[in-house]
């Protein structure tokens, strides 16, 4: 199919998105209506041991499962390895306005 050059910008267009929108596209083993039993063959197939289970059961603090999944902590120093850090206060996130 031959399309003059405005007829094939103009639907090429129809696909590009507003500025701030996210085009998500799940299929394969992450579509939606089977990615429980695809994400359970596939650590199967791998064999990746199902920690994950485990430590929802227990149901810790995100803290302690972070600290027990990698080996890091997230509340000590990452300069200095000794001090514990705290939190002080939390800064909402800036939103840049709308560009029209």
């Amino acid at each position: 199919m031959s399309l003059p050059a405005d007829e094939f910008i103009r639907r090429f267009l129809l696909h590009v998105l507003p500025s701030g929108f996210v085009r998500i596209r799940h299929y394969g083993f992450l579509g939606n209506r089977t990615r429980v039993r695809k994400l359970s063959l596939c650590r199967q197939l791998l064999r990746v041991p199902t920690v994950f289970g485990e430590l929802r059961s227990q149901a810790k603090h995100f803290l302690a499962q972070y600290e027990i999944l990698t080996g890091t902590s997230l509340i000590r120093c990452p300069a200095c390895h000794a001090g514990a850090m705290i939190l002080i206060e939390r800064l909402p996130p800036i939103r840049a306005a709308p560009s029209f």
